[in-house]
């Protein structure tokens, strides 16, 4: 059986108005081969926030877990 390393990304807390949950803005950058261009994408995940500790503005780092509900499945790992 192998071992399968979970994602772990950068991004900026914008919503703490959920009990124990986070909303976290997660940026990329990447390039289209085409054009040569670079564009910013962005997704909104829900990350879990055992202590409510991390508010509006914090630099989190998150961690890809089992499901914990229907839409979250991260959890917040360390302040940046």
């Amino acid at each position: 059986m192998t071992e399968t390393r979970s994602k772990i990304f950068r991004g900026e807390v914008v919503s703490d108005s959920m009990q124990k949950t986070r909303v976290v803005k997660i940026e990329r950058y990447f390039k289209i081969p085409k054009y040569g261009k670079y564009i910013k994408r962005s997704k909104r995940l829900k990350a879990h926030d055992e202590n409510n500790e991390y508010k509006v503005g914090d630099k989190v780092v998150i961690q890809e877990v089992k499901p914990m509900s229907r839409e979250k499945r991260w959890k917040i790992v360390s302040k940046i």
